[in-house]
């Protein structure tokens, strides 16, 4: 059953929230053929479909469950659904766009299912329906010699975003995630969409918004500092914002340090297991990365927190078990005034807030 928002934030104010963790790290853990991805139905499919992670809800039910089991029984609160590419945007790279509302549907049903299944009165799950970022840019140039050149426009984001939403609340989740954010734009596309639901359906939806620190500079793709990020999606009044993926734990804490700094909402974060090795491979270890997130539980930054890519139940347990008794994150006062964002934050009065936080 559909959770409602006083339930989600209940949990939130008792403790900190697990998150499960990566999807695709699972499923490339387990290998699956060209053919597994094609099973029966789409055996005759014109063009190569393995990659296509999502499609493997309806061609290997099983097997995306239980993914989802391990993440529950290793102490997962979340259950994201495996919708990363569930848009028609994103599932044009394999001619399936007309699937994608059935993609979502299914995926929502199926996370649901297991939400359930480890449900108790005093362990409430919840699940939550990935929106991925799309594989286009509406800010950036995919061609270096003309950057005026646009692959997609904030119209098709919004209606890819929308239709999404649309199926994964049909299909029974409680929350809509809005997950590695690289470009801003997008983003407001996508809470364009869902505010749009909920004027449409009259009723809140509960948004988690994250975004994904590219890398050492400490913005996003489209060239943004957290909290320019921020001050540019607070309108879609999140219940939670964060970051996830890219990222270590190390590298990502000053940035989890400032949204917990900056954000009246809940925050939540799920950084990589490191950093790729040469072989794309990642080597942080379920205690290594317990224990930085541990140390973030400890020090008041976190309402939710997980993993993202390189993480296992493995790493979900540790993290787990590293907040569990831990008091989640107080959310902060913040004075209430003009906020502004272009690459970098601009605040009425010439202050910021970290800045007033740190005064």
């Amino acid at each position: 059953m559909t959770k409602s928002l006083d339930a989600i934030e209940k949990a939130l104010a008792e403790k900190i929230l697990v998150i499960d963790g990566a999807m695709g790290t699972m499923i490339q853990n387990h290998g699956p053929s060209e053919a597994e991805y094609r099973g029966e139905r789409f055996a005759d499919w014109a063009s190569d479909l393995q990659g296509n992670n999502d499609l493997l809800t309806l061609t290997a039910p099983d097997l995306i469950r239980g993914i989802h089991r391990d993440y529950a029984e290793a102490g997962a609160q979340i259950i994201t659904t495996n919708t990363f590419s569930s848009t028609t945007i994103a599932q044009a790279d394999y001619h399936m766009e007309d699937l994608a509302d059935e993609l979502n549907i299914a995926a929502a049903k199926l996370a649901r299912e297991v939400a359930e299944e480890f449900e108790t009165e005093a362990h409430p799950m919840f699940v939550a329906g990935v929106i991925g970022p799309t594989n286009k840019t509406a800010s950036i140039s995919p061609d270096v010699n003309d950057p005026g050149k646009r692959n997609t426009d904030f119209n098709e984001l919004a209606q890819a975003y929308g239709e999404a939403a649309k199926a994964l609340l049909e299909g029974g989740v409680d929350i809509i995630l809005m997950e590695t954010i690289f470009d801003t734009l997008n983003a407001k596309a996508a809470i364009y969409a869902v505010r749009k639901l909920m004027r449409e359906r009259d009723e809140t939806i509960p948004l988690m918004i994250s975004g994904t620190i590219t890398d050492a500079s400490g913005r996003t793709l489209s060239g943004q500092t957290t909290e320019a990020f921020y001050n540019s999606v607070a309108h879609g009044r999140p219940l939670t914002v964060g970051l996830n993926c890219a990222l270590g734990p190390d590298a990502l804490r000053q940035y989890v340090a400032e949204m917990s700094r900056i954000a009246p909402c809940y925050v939540h974060a799920y950084p990589n297991a490191g950093l790729p090795n040469e072989f794309g491979e990642y080597d942080l270890q379920p205690d290594e990365m317990a224990e930085h997130i541990g140390e973030w539980a400890e020090s008041g930054l976190l309402n939710m927190a997980g993993g993202c890519c390189g993480s296992t139940p493995e790493h979900i347990g540790a993290i787990a078990k590293a907040v569990e008794g831990k008091a989640p994150r107080k959310r902060p006062d913040i004075k209430r005034v003009m906020r502004l964002s272009g690459l970098e934050p601009f605040t009425a009065g010439g202050s910021s807030a970290a800045d007033e936080d740190a005064a």
